[in-house]
């Protein structure tokens, strides 16, 4: 018999593995990708049999999946997965899970942790049990740890089983399409590449908007914060992506180095109180699970500096909150305005839930005049059926790359260690200057506090 490759998820009775995981992997399923296919094994402490599991996993991914559902389809998906019933923070269960993948005749492995990080270090001592697990490969969640110790400490244990280029940190934002196509904007268009710098703009702004609160993550949220949860990584990856320098190739080597330069230029402010503002949402102190002293903030705003010759002295704005009035993601491009009174050019590519761009320019009003106004342009592309039924989801995209072995679009140790010590050291920062939560009203743009930061410097968030 053929050896085959295994997907293992550890979690697989989470709403990750639910909503994500398995209509990610049906979609590659769906899309009758051959070299994609692979057995899926996924544990749980549960007492689902393979049977009750597949027909749980059902509704989930006919709501969730990019592709119709079929049921035809989704019976060859679902013959594909079996349920394994393990407690994995048991290190003696593994010599089960051992004999089970041997009697499967597995070949190589790509393991899954869709669990919370403390659970890392188990999962990955159990597995030393496993034949032939330390040179499969690993796909991991952020957070990777909760503070700069703790993420140097779980990697090294990561490398000290797995191969460091066999794990996978998976940011599911760097899988989105228009975040994807932020260096074809930038690099194919002679119109933008030639004034990307300090010296054509006037900021840039990185928003990340949501409308919901922290729902049933109360415990782990309280923990975490808007700082660790949304800027640490997403939007520090997508920074590193707008400000980079054009990389020789798209190999993994050259995106890393040039993301690398990025984040290793980011300046430490002086006055924490003039680049950073942290917001709490009124009612946030009484959501399940969360503490009633509770500090940790829902919102955040930061005003960044890049420190190399291409972005000296220009500003970049990121903001992330929950519980606000709109749920948006994306990067505005604050051009210099010409003169005084005139409206600046602004380049705006959304990324979710619209996916397009947008272009604000200005132009003549008509008839006998001088005034100007603002032509707007707008391209949607995630309007069209076509697009959006051809576009694979950021899952299934960093699924299927991972399979394949693409590291590319997935976060390296050394660009988490960097961001890591950047937040741990604003964060104490503005600790040690006493500064609060601002609180601010659900449904609204976020503090005042974060507004009155960017008047300060003669900017308005771009909405």
């Amino acid at each position: 018999m053929n050896k085959e490759q295994i997907f293992t998820i550890f979690g697989g009775t989470g709403d990750l593995t639910f909503r994500k995981l398995l209509p990610a992997l049906y979609n590659i399923e769906a899309a009758d990708d051959k070299e994609l296919s692979a057995r899926i094994v996924v544990v749980g402490r549960r007492d689902y049999t393979s049977e009750s599991y597949r027909e749980a996993a059902r509704g989930w991914v006919e709501k969730f999946a990019r592709l119709r559902f079929q049921k035809e389809t989704y019976e060859k998906f679902a013959g594909r997965i079996v349920y394994y019933r393990m407690d994995f923070t048991d290190e003696n269960a593994y010599e089960g899970l051992d004999s089970f993948y041997k009697k499967m005749q597995a070949g190589s492995h790509i393991f899954y942790f869709a669990v919370a990080p403390r659970f890392f270090s188990a999962i990955v001592k159990g597995l030393k049990r496993v034949e032939g697990a330390g040179e499969g490969k690993v796909v991991i969640e952020k957070p990777f740890g909760e503070s700069l110790p703790a993420a140097a400490k779980l990697n090294e244990s990561m490398e000290a089983f797995f191969k460091a280029d066999h794990i996978y940190r998976i940011d599911h934002y760097l899988g989105k399409e228009m975040v994807r196509n932020i260096q074809i904007i930038r690099f194919a268009n002679p119109i933008f590449s030639h004034v990307w710098d300090a010296e054509h703009i006037e900021c840039i702004q990185i928003s990340a908007m949501e409308e919901v609160g922290v729902e049933t993550r109360g415990g782990y949220y309280d923990h975490s914060g808007a700082l660790k949860d949304m800027v640490q990584n997403h939007l520090f990856q997508i920074l590193t992506i707008v400000a980079m320098e054009q990389p020789e190739s798209m190999a993994v080597e050259d995106m890393h180095r040039e993301q690398i330069k990025v984040l290793k230029a980011l300046r430490i402010p002086e006055d924490i109180s003039e680049h950073m503002v942290l917001g709490q949402y009124e009612g946030y102190r009484e959501e399940p699970a969360v503490n009633e002293n509770s500090t940790t903030e829902t919102y955040a705003a930061l005003r960044l500096l890049v420190d190399n010759d291409r972005w000296r002295g220009m500003p970049f704005y990121v903001r992330t909150g929950k519980k606000l009035g709109t749920r948006e993601m994306q990067v505005a491009i604050v051009f210099k305005s010409p003169a005084e009174g005139v409206e600046p050019d602004i380049l705006n590519i959304k990324i979710q839930p619209t996916e397009g761009v947008y272009l604000q320019f200005n132009i003549k009003k008509p008839g006998e005049t001088e005034e100007l106004s603002q032509a707007k342009m707008d391209f949607c592309q995630n309007c069209s059926l076509v697009n959006r039924m051809n576009t694979p989801e950021a899952y299934e995209r960093l699924l299927g790359a991972c399979m394949r072995g693409e590291r590319s679009w997935f976060s390296q140790w050394d660009q988490v260690e960097i961001s890591w010590s950047y937040v741990d050291e604003v964060r104490k920062q503005y600790r040690q200057k006493g500064l609060p939560a601002y609180g601010y009203r659900q449904g609204s743009s976020g503090p005042e506090e974060a507004e009155r930061l960017l008047k300060s410097f003669g900017h308005r968030w771009f909405e």
